[in-house]
């Protein structure tokens, strides 16, 4: 969760150098927001979550790619800035793996002959139903962490006048990063909701988001994001409803 006071997740992290290096240039200045924003959502697939909130040593059992609980957590936040985008009419992009991956996975574990594994396999890039896409939202297949990579992101973001993009899903050092690095190469203002990533290393998930905060994007709580969303309700921010296509 996102601290509610001075302190951030990372701090614990930090060295005593690193502190002492924070407190001579202090962290890089907010971001401001822009006027057009998007909602990308990462990888919110089975694979990552199971099929029921276990603890993380007990769900890579069956899932090796869980997060274990950190991913569970992270869904009433994602539902309420899901809900909050879509309040808006703003562009809600969802990404989840290709169907190549999913096959190279099922093939190999029906040579095992686990049946229970092979219909794990099958399910493992389906978007968790509750923070799952509606008529209307762009649904992303991608073969690398980027979203951007090799996808149609960008002319998408480009046809919408998209200059914002709220960052939520997994994992934080994994393919939250890769996309984050990449909108922010690309120009686009970047934010990711604290509340709503997450990884399956806490140590890898509170640095990635210093490191973010530091020289990618703004790092912000779920509260600063859908207060950003709500001024987009009826067109109340330009002038104009924003909507997805």
């Amino acid at each position: 969760m996102a601290q509610e006071t001075g302190e951030r997740v990372w701090d614990k992290f930090l060295t005593e150098q690193d502190k002492a290096h924070l407190e001579i240039v202090g962290e890089k200045r907010k971001r401001e927001f822009g006027s057009r924003p998007a909602l990308l959502l990462i990888d919110l697939y089975r694979w990552v979550f199971g099929d029921e909130p276990e603890p993380l040593l007990r769900s890579v059992e069956k899932w090796p790619g869980s997060c274990g609980l950190a991913g569970w957590n992270a869904i009433p936040a994602i539902q309420r800035l899901l809900s909050a985008a879509r309040a808006a009419g703003v562009p809600v992009i969802h990404t989840t793996g290709a169907e190549l991956e999913m096959r190279h996975w099922a093939n190999r574990t029906e040579r095992e002959e686990d049946a229970e594994m092979s219909d794990r396999a099958r399910r493992k890039n389906d978007i968790l139903p509750e923070v799952a896409p509606i008529d209307g939202e762009l649904v992303i297949r991608k073969s690398s962490p980027s979203a951007f990579w090799g996808t149609p992101l960008i002319g998408h973001l480009v046809s919408q006048g998209v200059d914002t993009i709220l960052v939520g899903g997994e994992s934080t050092s994994g393919c939250v990063r890769a996309s984050v690095v990449d909108g922010c190469t690309n120009r686009f203002k970047m934010f990711v909701v604290e509340d709503c990533v997450f990884d399956r290393h806490e140590a890898c998930h509170a640095v990635e988001l210093f490191t973010m905060n530091q020289k990618y994007a703004s790092v912000i709580p779920v509260d600063e994001a859908v207060s950003y969303l709500s001024r987009f309700e009826d067109g109340k921010d330009t002038g104009v409803t924003l909507t997805n296509r």
